[in-house]
């Protein structure tokens, strides 16, 4: 077994959406993707004053990927068009397949908007091969207590196992691309080495904390790029610190992008244009 290293360390870019502080790693001016991972999202930390008009993300289309959100603090209102709603609260995680499309709304619930808080969020866009783009939507909302949460390294660093397996435990969510995705807390000075990632594109970013990968350091919002050699992960926590990490197998296909939707072809993102355009997407969210 050889280890991986850092190719490039990327910062997030400041991208805010109207009061809603938002930093953008990914994509970036050096990193169009990492195929399959096509974006992400960091939406805080910060905190909302009572009587607040709370997330911007009213009724918007999406087909051919996922996303899958990470709520960290504060809480989430999810509806689509396929008829799901769920409210998600500092822990949980939702998991929705656009697939063939699917018109979803992300926003505050009625006590959030009230009362205000602390809110802080990640969003994560993942590929769908082409075979999949047209596969059925659906939706999984899981809170902090439906995700397993399993120690590590003699308990200095803990495991929150979404999708994907680790030492015979199975996340919640079953991917359809076999995507293993968590979210990793170590405490400082904690080591972790992780396994099984030979010709896999991992995925890991920084959400605060500070960590060292092979005598190369990588801060809080920093998205790390990491070679394709070498099939185990070495990371070490110089402080306290919270990963988003995940890998997958590439998909290698073209990508055509075009706002919500992302596709293999323009033909395609037309079609996907005309279609929700038709309300073939599903009925309109109240």
């Amino acid at each position: 077994m050889s280890d991986k290293t850092i190719r490039r360390v990327h910062q997030a870019m400041r991208d805010d959406i109207g009061d809603l502080m938002t930093q953008r790693p990914l994509p970036n001016p050096h990193l169009e993707q990492l195929d399959p991972f096509l974006f992400l999202n960091h939406h805080g930390p910060q905190t909302y004053a009572p009587d607040n008009h709370g997330l911007p993300f009213g009724p918007h289309p999406h087909r051919g990927f996922e996303t899958v959100t990470f709520i960290i603090e504060g809480m989430l209102t999810h509806k689509d068009s396929a008829g799901h709603e769920s409210v998600i609260r500092a822990g949980g995680v939702q998991w929705m397949t656009a697939g063939r499309g699917i018109v979803h709304a992300e926003i505050s619930p009625r006590e959030f908007l009230r009362d205000g808080g602390r809110l802080e969020i990640l969003q994560l866009w993942i590929n769908l091969p082409g075979r999949l783009k047209m596969t059925a939507p659906a939706y999984t909302g899981l809170q902090r207590e439906q995700i397993p949460a399993l120690a590590i390294e003699g308990g200095d660093a803990t495991m929150h196992l979404v999708a994907g397996e680790w030492n015979g435990t199975r996340g919640p969510v079953a991917s359809l691309t076999g995507v293993f995705m968590s979210m990793l807390e170590m405490r400082q000075g904690a080591r972790v080495r992780l396994p099984g990632l030979l010709a896999r594109t991992v995925f890991l970013y920084v959400v605060r904390g500070l960590i060292t990968i092979g005598g190369q350091r990588a801060a809080g919002f920093h998205l790390v790029e990491l070679n394709l050699e070498g099939d185990v992960l070495d990371v070490t926590a110089e402080n306290d610190t919270l990963l988003l990490f995940g890998h997958a197998d590439r998909i290698g296909e073209p990508v055509v992008a075009h706002g919500p939707f992302v596709m293999n072809t323009r033909e395609q993102i037309a079609e996907a244009i005309n279609d929700y355009q038709a309300g073939r997407f599903g009925a309109d969210l109240k």
